[in-house]
Order: structure tokens, then sequence, then C-alpha cells
């Protein structure tokens, strides 16, 4: 039977923190089925201009095993929104994975769902959810970092590693080689690896 992915959708979010997890998850007929929700359905802006369609709104979101968190600077003002927070405190309950990509990490710890937990998000803006949530256990150097049922990622580009070790873990190694293979991807294995967080002055 197929797991439903739900993949987060605000004002300003980033395109390739949303489609680069999705092409690979998408890729996977069968497996997993991918649904878009929004605070309402229908066409949201990202921050780079085009708009994505929402299928669903929070109220009518169907049942979710994978849940998938773009960052962008939409999360600037998301994270003051308390209906998102008690949906994403709700779903983050009852899905097997919940995955965040770069500052879609903020959203997770301003629900309180990674309080005590070790998270990562984009290196260029890692001060803000610091020193803004410090009860979460911030991962400086990290492409990627797994705690329990939270996957969280670094910038942008990270959340395509991340993705495919999820499907590693969900499905199976070979699936995850072939997607990378597939799409032309050079895959960092390493969850450690991050040149970004020396770049940044984070190490």
């Amino acid at each position: 039977m197929a797991r439903t992915l739900g993949a987060l959708l605000f004002h300003d979010f980033e395109v390739l923190d949303l489609f680069g997890p999705l092409e690979m998850f998408g890729n996977m007929p069968g497996k997993i089925d991918v649904v878009t929700v929004a605070e309402q359905a229908g066409p949201v802006r990202s921050a780079q201009g085009p708009r994505v369609h929402a299928d669903h709104g929070l109220t009518d979101c169907p049942p979710l095993d994978l849940l998938l968190i773009p960052g962008g600077i939409g999360t600037r003002a998301e994270v003051e929104n308390e209906r998102l927070m008690a949906w994403l405190r709700e779903r983050a309950a009852q899905v097997e994975v919940a995955m965040t990509v770069c500052t879609g990490t903020s959203l997770l710890a301003q629900a309180g769902l990674l309080d005590g937990r070790r998270a990562t998000t984009n290196k260029m803006f890692f001060t803000w959810p610091q020193t803004t949530w410090p009860a979460v256990r911030w991962v400086k150097e990290a492409r990627w970092v797994e705690d329990g049922k939270f996957w969280t990622s670094s910038g942008v580009s990270a959340g395509i590693d991340m993705a495919l070790a999820v499907v590693s873990h969900v499905a199976d190694q070979d699936t995850a080689d072939f997607l990378a293979t597939a799409t032309e991807y050079e895959w960092h294995r390493d969850a450690g690896w991050d040149p970004f967080a020396r770049v940044h002055g984070l190490v």
C-alpha cells in the first residue's frame, strides 16, 4: 500500500526546498503518493515567484504517512501562525517521518516538536533558529540530521540528499540509488558532509 506524503506550502516558500525532494519521492509510483497542503487550498506564491497549487487546506488534508516542510523567507511569518503550529503538532504525532529543508526546521522548532532533539538548518541563517529556540540541540555541521521520526536538513539543495536518505529508510537502498542515477544527481550520502558550515564560520 502506498504511503501518502504531504508537502506543506506557505507564501514565500523556497522552490528547490520543495521540488528537489519531490523529484525523488514523486518518482516512486505505487509506493508514495504526493499531495500538497496549505492553510487554504489553491495557488500559493513561492519566494521565487511561481505559484504552486495546494490540493488541500489544513482542515481537509487526508491522513499522512510522511510530511515535507520546505524553508524560505516565508518561514519568518509562519512561525507566528498558531493555526499552522497546532496542525503541525497534530500531524507530526501521526506521521512516520517528518522532514524539513532549510529554515523549514524553524516551524517544527516553534511548534515545540524539536525540544531536546538534534536538528540542523540553513547555515547562512543559522543564528536565527539557534538563538530563538535554544531548547533544540542544533547541529552546526551536518548535511542532514535524523532524530527519531524527525529528519532536518541544511540549506536548499541539502533537501535532496536528505530525501534520498529517507527513501532508503522507508523503501530500500536500491530504490534510492536508482533515483539518484535516473536524475543524474550526485548524492552526498554522508550526513556529516557540510563544507558550508565552515564557509559561514560556524565551525
